[in-house]
């Protein structure tokens, strides 16, 4: 069927309520129309509050509600809470001045290895290594519940949901609104914010992604046999088709995927918004007791949502310590919690002989190897294979088996600039396609049974579905049919759009709200929450340009897009299933990695406007070890003493005391590290020394 016809035939049927089916709402190059209705009030009501919450690796950029602050961006960000874990011995969540200055004593005593009283720029940078990095292997050694320790935590609290914003104690609260959906009225459904990346990205402006709950307050309202839909706003895909064509190569694959679609999303709120144009969203299907019964014709078997960096591991006998780490998102009876449970006891304790007898009692080890085979092909790193989130384990009700299904592929096609390099994803290993040690993935992995059914389905894929003119094919038809919703949005998202479906990089684009609004005329002002972003030529164009810049050179380097990745990452591949080659790993994730800082010798330049460690080195000695030092070598003779370390803490503690209290918060010592402690290419315009950056084109 051709695909102006299936436009036709979707279109016709959306005309006649009642008659539209699910594979015609989740059309790959439909563009649907959507018009959410809200109060005022519900409108207002739906801006998220802050409940507390600080991993070790993000923060909201300025709070719900209101547009970043330009000196919370920057490493501290991610450094201050850890700073203020350091420095607090007295767990008042502030460091006084006389905490600080004991901060300074420890880390100059600990990092003075050769105990001369001197540190060079070396030491320094081990020291902040040692003193703020996680355990080597990323992430963090798991409390009871399976949470990190005071590493990456990208749990919420218990019975909330997991997830970075959640972590960082951001929840969302559903509101009631009408949908009108291709002029199809649906009255009173739920609605609220969701995402986390993603949300993060996106909170200084007004296009943000949303679920629609339609049978939250109506019971039995649906839209083609669907009760809940995902509007995702695509904030960090220039293509706007990562998680389109990434869901679609699993179905191909056989892996049970959501379907998708796309929406021109308008907003209706009296006095604030007039049926304003928010953008062109993906629409995907959830994942959820309606998409089991049509995958599986049942909706019975439990439905997990695992968010853990080590899956499958033993937390003891009581349910209680699994459920915010597994994160049910259907009832689980007894008996299924102890198949997990039992699982994770094989997983963590039995010897080899009794692992490779039992595995297959739990795994269905050919759809876990279809599951991972696409995993590894797309180089899809924001997930099991990296931080531990963005996938679905389903209990089978009838073989008591697991089966694993997807989520959240924005970062797709090995565009995750957080872990690796550009050329350790295109290149990533086969057989080692995780970062550090994951015990589920290292057994599984090292079980001949599975090996020979995952290496038959990465060569299956290779020879059937990876072909890299088919998926540029696929690329060039979704680009005809949503090119015109893209132009609609923004003149400077339709440039992106048209480079990278050219197959050009493009720089990330940070969080929105930095560095003012973009040139043309000044939105009208309306009250409500948040700032009112406008851009583009046309009026009515919402949410990104307004501070729309560059990432920092060094802190997140541009990626390459599908049509660039596909080839490459075929030739690895396959030259990796040949013998040909043994592909590449990657670094463990967020702070403390084993790469050494290039330039860290004393003396040992760096060239160029490099970032300290080289492309994808996080680490705090990496970022911060060189501007640190210089602010503690007082006399710049190479060394930094005792008294000019014990100097420096006592100028910063004043300097960043923001209100003069003779105590420093959490937020005060993120600015301050950002001001005094960053390189000024990892910072942004607006901050004390900080170089500017140049708007996106």
């Amino acid at each position: 069927m051709g695909i102006a016809y299936s436009l036709f035939l979707a279109a016709t049927l959306a005309s006649e309520p009642g008659v539209l089916t699910r594979d015609e709402l989740f059309a790959e190059h439909r563009v649907w129309t959507v018009h959410l209705k809200f109060t005022a009030d519900q409108w207002e009501a739906m801006e998220p509050k802050r409940t507390g919450g600080s991993p070790f690796g993000m923060m909201p950029m300025g709070g719900p509600g209101r547009g970043p602050n330009p000196e919370d961006f920057g490493p501290g960000m991610f450094l201050g809470p850890a700073v203020m874990q350091a420095g607090d011995a007295n767990r008042d969540a502030s460091v006084s001045r006389a905490e600080f200055a004991d901060l300074a004593e420890h880390w100059f005593a600990t990092w003075d290895k050769k105990g001369d009283g001197r540190l060079k720029r070396g030491d320094v940078e081990a020291g902040l290594n040692a003193s703020l990095g996680p355990p080597p292997g990323g992430g963090s050694p798991p409390r009871p519940g399976g949470r990190g320790g005071p590493g990456l935590n990208l749990q919420g609290r218990e019975g909330t949901r997991n997830g970075l914003a959640s972590a960082l104690g951001i929840e969302f609260e559903y509101v009631r609104a009408d949908l009108e959906f291709e002029g199809r009225e649906f009255r009173d459904v739920g609605v609220r914010y969701k995402g986390n990346g993603t949300y993060l990205q996106s909170q200084g402006g007004l296009k943000r992604s949303m679920k629609i709950d339609l049978n939250r307050n109506v019971k039995g309202q649906s839209l083609a046999g669907v009760s809940t839909i995902n509007l995702h706003n695509c904030v960090t895909d220039a293509s706007w088709m990562n998680e389109v064509l990434s869901y679609r190569l699993f179905r191909e694959a056989g892996v049970p995927a959501p379907r998708t679609a796309y929406a021109r999303v308008y907003v209706t709120a009296p006095g604030v918004h007039d049926r304003r144009y928010f953008g062109l969203y993906s629409l995907v299907e959830n994942v959820d007791g309606d998409f089991l019964e049509d995958r599986y014709q049942t909706r019975k078997g439990a439905l997990l949502k695992p968010v853990t960096p080590e899956p499958f591991t033993d937390l003891g006998d009581d349910w209680a310590q699994y459920r915010q780490t597994y994160d049910p998102k259907t009832p689980v009876s007894r008996a299924e919690s102890q198949r997990v449970i039992d699982f994770c006891q094989l997983v963590s304790r039995a010897e080899d002989a009794e692992y490779r007898a039992k595995v297959g009692d739990y795994l269905d080890l050919e759809e876990v190897a279809r599951f991972m085979a696409v995993t590894v092909w797309l180089s899809t790193l924001d997930s099991i294979l990296g931080p531990g989130q963005n996938f679905y384990v389903r209990l089978s009700p009838t073989t008591g088996r697991m089966e694993f299904m997807p989520w959240d592929l924005d970062h797709s096609f090995g565009q995750f600039p957080l872990i690796g390099s550009q050329e350790q994803r295109e290149k990533l290993s086969i057989a080692k396609p995780w970062q550090g040690e994951r015990r589920f993935l290292s057994r599984l992995f090292n079980l001949d049974s599975f090996q020979s059914l995952y290496r038959a389905r990465l060569r299956e894929i290779g020879e059937t579905l990876w072909k890299p003119e088919r998926l540029k094919g696929q690329v060039d038809e979704l680009a005809k049919a949503i090119r015109p919703a893209v132009q609609e949005e923004d003149a400077g998202k339709l440039a992106r759009f048209d480079k990278v479906v050219a197959g050009e990089p493009v720089m990330p684009e940070l969080p929105g709200g930095f560095g003012g609004r973009a040139p043309g005329p000044a939105p009208k002002s309306a009250p409500g929450p948040g700032p009112q972003l406008v851009t583009g030529p046309a009026p009515q164009a919402v949410g990104a340009a307004p501070g729309r810049f560059r990432s920092p050179p060094g802190f997140m380097p541009a990626v390459k897009p599908i049509k660039a990745f596909v080839q490459p990452r075929a030739e690895s591949v396959l030259a990796q299933l040949d013998g040909r080659s043994a592909g590449m790993t990657v670094e463990p994730f967020g702070f403390g990695g084993p790469r050494p800082p290039r330039g860290s010798r004393e003396g040992e330049p760096r060239p160029g406007n490099a970032p300290p460690g080289g492309p994808g080195d996080f680490s705090p000695g990496a970022i911060l070890g060189e501007s640190m030092f210089r602010s503690l070598d007082a006399d710049k003779d190479g060394t930094a003493t005792k008294s000019e370390f014990a100097a420096a803490f006592g100028r910063w503690s004043e300097a960043w005391d923001a209100d003069k209290n003779g105590r420093l918060s959490e937020d005060e010592l993120r600015r301050g590290i950002n001001r005094q402690w960053s390189p000024p290419q990892n910072a942004l315009p607006g901050g004390p020394g900080f170089a500017p950056l140049s708007p996106v084109e």
